[in-house]
This record gives C-alpha cells, structure tokens and sequence, in this order.
C-alpha cells in the first residue's frame, strides 16, 4: 500500500508528511454557483433579504471557510493563507437566475489550496441558500469545481472551459 501517498504500511488513511516539500507561491481558483427564481434575485440586489446583505455575507462566510478548511476536511494541512478573494457574477437564464461564485486563495507553502478555493466557493453558496430559503427551497447549488492551480511539483493546472 506504500504506493499511495494517503495510506500508512497497514492500509489505513494518513496525513502526507510534506516537510521535505519546496516552500513555493502556490494559487487555486474555484467555482460553483446558485441557480434561483427571479424573486430571489431580485430581494438580493435590492438587499431585501430579511437576513441581511446575502452577498457581503456569503463573502465573509466563503473567507471564514477557507481559513477553517483543515478542520473539516480531514486529511488537509492546515494552512497560513495569504489571501482570498471572492467575486460574484450573475446570469440570466430563462425565468431562473444564476449567481455565479469564484474564489481565488494563495499561500506561499508545502502544499496546494485547491481545498480551500473549494470550501470556500461551496460555503459560499450555502450561505446563500441558507439566507434565501424561506422564498424559495429549490435554489440549485452547483456544480462546484476547480478552474485552476498554479504552483507545486505536479504543476498547474487549467480547466479547458467552465463548467
């Protein structure tokens, strides 16, 4: 079982030891989305949730999860994160409206933050749904993938398309 990284001599689950890994800038982009009927749009951009600014809170909650990613993913490192930036676009799409979330995390580190990028887009569109629930229960979270990585000895990498 030695051949894979994430398993000790008896076959059961560890965490890499990356002490001998390079220090380099390493970056992960990640994105995911919450596809809403139009009412829901529409109270967000007016700011008319009655739990307050959906986005600016779903941007705090989507940097407070990539902070905390080492404590609910078991197997990642935790991490000194150098920044998070989260933005939001919208789309149109017939009687429903997308909200598109993109995260971008950095580190200079042992290792990558493509599970950061990734909590954190995901947080982010449970945070919207958690505060758009009461008008509409069938929001339509997804997909969550990542875009992109630089920076570590497997190299980067670069989503042919969005999803």
């Amino acid at each position: 079982m030695s051949q894979f990284s994430h398993f000790n001599e008896q076959g059961r689950a560890k965490m890499v030891d990356i002490s001998d890994k390079s220090s380099t800038v390493r970056t992960a982009v990640a994105a995911s989305s919450v596809r809403m009927i139009k009412e829901v749009f529409h109270k967000i951009q007016k700011r008319e949730i009655g739990k307050g600014d959906v986005l600016s809170v779903a941007q705090v909650a989507g940097i407070m999860a990539a902070k905390q990613t080492s404590t609910i993913i078991p197997m990642c490192h935790p991490l000194a994160l150098k920044g998070v930036d989260i933005s939001f676009d919208w789309k149109e799409d017939g009687n429903t409206y997308i909200l598109n979330i993109q995260v971008q995390v950095k580190t200079k580190g042992s290792t990558g933050v493509e599970m950061e990028a990734l909590t954190s887009a995901s947080v982010c569109a449970l945070t919207v749904y958690d505060m758009c629930k009461a008008i509409d229960k069938g929001m339509i979270i997804g997909p969550t993938y990542l875009v992109e990585k630089t920076g570590g000895k497997n190299g980067d990498f670069h989503r042919a398309s969005d999803i």
